[in-house]
């Protein structure tokens, strides 16, 4: 029975239609049967609304419908079921050759199992048994019934829900693909046999509209391309089939990144794309390749966070770019889309490149472009051109001399489909590259920043130290990936002492020397490294810096005297490095100077003038809190503020000296005191922790924890400074020599480290 609010919406609408005046749409009809749904823009026109399953299910008929002008929501087909959640249903397995599949149904629904059996003289490639996902995909790989007929390449099989035209393997021999039914097709459509015996391109996948890819398959996917761009190569890895891209030690590599912000992707799903770039820069901003990037949101207009030219005039900040991602609002700034804009912009820099470069240059650019769009767009036209255009430029219409081809490496085109309703067909033509896959289909970007942040292996980076992972998540051990260096130091010896420590390498760790009590021996220090695998590391051995000498200038007005406050703890077995246990960068060798980022032949001086370049420096060391740690923040006063922080060190009980400089040699930071800039101060249990800096997303420890005018806080934790009070760290930029004669031996078993020669 059709209720008087029903009657007066629907005297609204045909009101509207009649005089074509704008109406608010109405929520009469628009429920979803067992499922929810959300509006982009409440009920004004041009709002999107977006139908929510349970998983395993999906919206029918239609994934979202839009408010138009007239008042009603479309679209509406005239002969439209009601909206429902239906289960999905996977690609249809029997398009087998050669075998059987069982059981025979027909349809595959989420959880449903097949098994698969090769005939008689014919051996079983890929998956025997596949279940049915969640996304509309089948897990495992694509069973091939095939044997050995000497042809060159093997039997590229059929994937489900597919069609193959080709039964011939042999050199330049192709095979087509189309999907059947509703479904399309995601990857190569077209595969050429070639010499080496692999198949050119990639996989193809039968999508469904509700069909997405997992973050654990971007990972796979999308890590493999991005990977390997990350360290400098001697060479090109033309392996087909699993190319990565790799750039040359001679090289530049540009990434281009653009994120829609039309108003067909909604608030939520906007976060979510920006958090995974941000999480994404600052993954790539740890490895030795410097890309230059291009960052640009765009709607009916370009919003442009950074201009690749920066990069190269050298005007770019990359802790200014995260910070200016990090505070971009949507606004009111997505209003109409033109998706060729982005591209045409990116041409445009690309373009300036190649003036700036010359031909010869640009040669060794590589150029990376990463779009997160949904692919609608209503002004600009069509993209196609303006990519057919950016793809001569840099194949540059394969130059005499080069190989057919060769120019592919250099330019690659990702594009990750977000938002509720995917235009699959105007995308995935952008998409540019071999090998691997270049084109994602979301359905919630939630974890896409923690994918990025895993898609490189720790077993290839196990040489890089300063790594950390910042992002925010409910992980238990996100205080360990932020730290992962972290250690606590525990010695029952004479003396019972608790200290912090920082892993400067797989088998020691750094802390103060006056943690140590003479009579004390390894047996009676345990480190704990929670991240290590064991919670507790068994010590070899301890070396203090030989000048070390608590009593040396007793007879100076200094009662105990903390000059060399450094140690080093050999642990009886090296530790397993990963995200929880890493090594923290320390001064003057080749592996800090990579993280810097500084090319050629650096020196010391050079890290130190980078790191401390200004009179008041901000650094951070650890104390203790509860059963982890929190990140405490200070100024070293240096140059001529130096003095005048030293002074303070005459208020110390145990110093009667008159100069400061007795007690405060030029080995040590200070930090402390309220003028300016507030600082914490450090408590009992902070001594032998880093003092250190975060240098563009790699951590680099600058001093030891060693000794502070006032006892201000005995059980640890955020405390701030008074007026008077000081704290005074060992800087490890004058403690070279010892490092090197312990952390550089490489005579010894253990791995050491590469010092600079100057």
């Amino acid at each position: 029975m059709r209720t008087s609010a029903d009657r007066f919406a629907a005297l609204l609408c045909l009101l509207c239609l009649v005089v074509e005046v704008q109406c608010d749409c109405t929520q009469t009809s628009i429920d979803i049967i067992g499922g929810s749904y959300t509006l982009t823009k409440n009920l004004e026109k041009g709002s999107l609304l977006v139908y929510h399953c349970p998983e395993g299910q999906y919206p029918y008929p239609t994934l979202t419908r839009l408010c138009q002008a007239n008042g009603s929501w479309g679209p509406l087909p005239k002969k439209r079921p009601a909206q429902m959640c239906k289960r999905v249903t996977c690609p249809d397995p029997f398009v087998l050759e050669n075998g059987n599949v069982s059981p025979a149904q027909e349809n595959y629904f989420v959880g449903d199992e097949t098994t698969y059996e090769c005939y008689s003289g014919y051996t079983m490639r890929g998956s025997s048994s596949r279940i049915c996902l969640p996304n509309g995909k089948w897990n495992g790989s694509t069973p091939i019934c095939s044997r050995d007929s000497g042809e060159a390449c093997p039997d590229p099989g059929i994937p489900p829900g597919a069609s193959r035209l080709g039964s011939m393997f042999g050199i330049d021999d192709k095979v087509k693909y189309a999907c059947n039914g509703k479904m399309f097709l995601v990857g190569s459509s077209e595969r050429v046999c070639q010499e080496n015996g692999q198949w050119t391109g990639k996989e193809p996948e039968c999508y469904f509209k509700y069909t997405y890819d997992t973050p654990q398959e971007v990972s796979e996917a999308f890590g493999s391309a991005i990977k390997d761009s990350l360290t400098t190569m001697e060479s090109l890895n033309d392996t087909q089939g699993g190319r990565t891209i790799r750039i040359s030690k001679e090289g530049t590599l540009n990434i281009y990144i653009a994120v829609d912000i039309s108003e067909s992707i909604d608030q939520n799903q906007f976060d979510k794309a920006r958090n995974a770039v941000i999480t994404l820069i600052k993954k790539i901003a740890r490895f030795s390749v410097s890309p230059n990037y291009e960052i640009i949101f765009f709607s009916s207009e370009i919003y442009e966070v950074v201009n690749i030219h920066d990069f190269f005039d050298q005007r770019a900040d990359l802790t200014k770019v995260i910070e200016d991602l990090e505070n971009f609002e949507i606004g009111d700034k997505n209003t109409g889309t033109d998706l060729n804009l982005a591209f045409v912009t990116f041409e445009k820099r690309m373009s300036f490149i190649k003036e700036q470069a010359g031909p010869e240059g640009f040669k060794e650019h590589r150029h990376v472009l990463i779009m997160f769009t949904d692919g609608a767009y209503n002004m600009g036209g069509s993209p196609k051109p303006t990519v057919e255009r950016i793809k001569d430029m840099v194949y540059m219409n394969h130059t005499e001399g080069e190989k057919a081809g060769s120019r592919e490496e250099f330019l690659d085109i990702y594009v990750f489909a977000i938002g509720a309703n995917i235009f699959d067909d105007d995308l995935q033509p952008l998409t540019l590259g071999t090998g691997e896959k270049h084109y994602f289909r979301m359905k919630d970007i939630t974890e896409l920043g923690e994918t990025f942040d895993k898609i490189i292996d720790e077993s290839e980076v196990v040489g890089l130290c300063g790594l950390y992972q910042e992002y925010n998540t409910v992980d238990k051990n996100s205080i360990r990936k932020r730290f992962p260096w972290m250690a606590f130091v525990r010695n029952t010896g004479l003396k019972s002492k608790m200290c912090l420590g920082s892993l400067v390498s797989p088998d020691f760790v750094l802390t103060a020397a006056h943690c140590f009590t003479f009579g004390d021996e390894p047996e009676n220090v345990v480190v704990e490294l929670q991240g290590s695998g064991l919670k507790e590391k068994k010590v070899r051995k301890f070396t203090l810096h030989p000048k070390y000498n608590l009593k040396a200038k007793a007879n100076e007005g200094v009662q105990e005297f903390y000059d060399y406050d450094v140690a080093l703890i050999r642990l009886n077995e090296s530790v397993q490095i990963s995200p929880l246990a890493r090594p923290i960068c320390i001064p003057c060798t080749q592996e800090t100077s990579d993280a810097l980022k500084l090319v050629g032949k650096s020196t010391c001086k050079q890290q130190e003038q980078l790191l401390l370049k200004d009179q008041l420096e901000r650094l951070s060391f650890l104390t203790r809190q509860n059963s982890l740690v929190a990140e405490k923040d200070v100024f070293a006063k240096l140059g001529g503020n130096r003095n005048l922080c030293i002074q303070k060190a005459l208020n110390a009980n145990g110093i009667t000296a008159k100069d400061p400089k007795v007690a405060v040699t030029d080995n040590f930071l200070c930090t402390g005191g309220r003028i300016e800039q507030r600082n914490h101060i450090a408590c009992r249990g902070d001594s032998g922790g880093a003092v250190f800096k975060n240098y563009e997303l790699r951590t680099v420890q600058i001093g030891v924890v060693s000794w502070g005018t006032h006892d201000l806080c005995s059980t640890g934790g955020l405390v701030e400074s008074n007026d008077e009070s000081r704290d005074f760290h060992i800087n490890l930029f004058k403690m070279v020599d010892f490092f090197k004669s312990v952390l550089g031996d490489d005579s010894q078993e253990y791995t050491s480290l590469k010092f600079l020669d100057e």
